[in-house]
């Protein structure tokens, strides 16, 4: 193998806890570097991860998103393990509920229930903003609006990173996380059917489609894992980690008090800047250069989008949270392409919501503990104890 190496172990809790000094080593050393600890090569340069997103025929789906071959095996067909045309129908069912249009029914809804939320917190004074800010809108809306059977589905928050550890390559946090996704797999194949659903809920539409021929049957419990999962712990770390920076650079939150019309773009900085989803992987189906060095057909690429979102090469002081920053420069931090983020509307919608009822409230954030989570795949804060004044 020719090219860039390194030794780094990027999935050690040290290297979860702070990636950013590895990520831009990385980067200096190639657009392409082989990580001997994991027979695997990273892309750390954003021109890269995004020409790999764009490039399905190349960095293939289908061929698995993770970085382990048993959980590439059991994902294989659904709408993450897939390229085209076939991941098109199945985006297509997905993302029926989610699209903007959709979404402009529930602002009403999703608003009122942050606003009463938030009233609640900020009367209250100290809170967890992990905890009691950030899972509610998330949690609500997938258990409801998903309409999933109430048994079983208070594990939900236990379900979803322990599904994202299981895209890490082969450690001890993906062996503890197998058994648990084997509960949610469980719940989605006795569970997620029809007669044990809501009528006109999100995972009953899947089931849906499946009756008027446009996916197969066989294919719909699978599916069920892109409304339990992604849609959960993502937004949540994404907002948690908004609250963090806020209290850490009050002038910034100081600028959106005083311009609400700033929020979207701030979401989109947070989203930057700490990358709740920090690295996928594709398959290679074709022998690709990269700066360089061959990427032989039948090996296996980290796109890291956490390293991506801090290029040098494509942002000015890429490390600091800056929500003012040229809104024509795209992020990674929802993905790319055709596998772009289903829920990234969403996702936007409810931290819109939550910092759109803070700013009318809120005037500082004092920290006062702070944990993070570790995650093979997931960044964020698990541990978030502020007053608000």
């Amino acid at each position: 193998m020719t090219g860039p190496r390194s030794d780094v172990q990027l999935y050690s809790t040290e290297a979860l806890l702070d990636p950013f000094p590895i990520y831009r080593d990385l980067r200096d050393l190639g657009g392409a570097v082989w990580l001997n600890a994991h027979d695997m090569f990273i892309l750390p340069r954003y021109a890269d991860v995004k020409a790999a997103l764009s490039n399905w025929q190349v960095f293939s789906s289908a061929g698995g998103v993770t970085m382990n071959d048993e959980m590439n095996d059991k994902l294989r067909g659904g709408l993450l393990c897939s390229d085209p045309p076939n991941h098109d129908v199945l985006r297509k069912i997905i993302e029926r509920p989610v699209m903007p249009k959709a979404l402009a029914e529930l602002r009403q809804r999703v608003t009122d229930e942050a606003e009463k939320l938030v009233e609640r917190l900020v009367e209250k004074g100290t809170f967890d903003a992990a905890t009691e800010l950030s899972q509610h809108l998330p949690v609500t809306i997938v258990s409801e609006l998903v309409g999933l059977p109430e048994e079983g589905r208070e594990r939900m928050l236990a379900w979803a990173p322990a599904n994202f550890d299981c895209f890490g390559p082969i450690n001890d946090r993906t062996n503890a996380a197998f058994p648990i996704v084997g509960e949610m797999v469980q719940y989605a194949f006795t569970q997620c059917v029809p007669g044990k659903l809501k009528p006109g809920g999100w995972a009953q539409m899947i089931w849906d489609a499946a009756d008027r021929g446009e996916i197969d049957p066989s294919i719909c419990p699978f599916l069920m894992n892109d409304y339990m999962g992604p849609s959960l712990d993502t937004t949540i770390f994404a907002t948690t980690s908004a609250i963090w920076l806020f209290a850490k650079h009050p002038e910034q939150w100081d600028a959106i008090r005083k311009n609400p019309a700033m929020i979207p773009s701030a979401i989109n900085e947070v989203i930057r800047i700490e990358s709740p989803i920090q690295t996928f992987s594709r398959y290679v189906a074709k022998d690709y250069e990269i700066d360089g060095t061959t990427l032989p057909t039948g090996s296996r690429a980290i796109v890291a989008f956490g390293s991506a979102n801090r290029d040098e090469r494509y942002w000015g002081n890429p490390d600091e949270f800056d929500i003012n920053r040229d809104g024509s420069q795209t992020h990674m931090g929802f993905g790319f392409g055709e596998h772009q983020c289903v829920g990234n509307n969403l996702a936007r919608l409810e931290i819109r919501a939550l910092l759109t009822a803070l700013v009318k409230r809120v005037e500082r954030f004092e920290l006062h503990e702070v944990r993070r989570g570790v995650n093979n795949v997931l960044r964020g804060i698990e541990k978030c104890v502020v007053t608000v004044h």
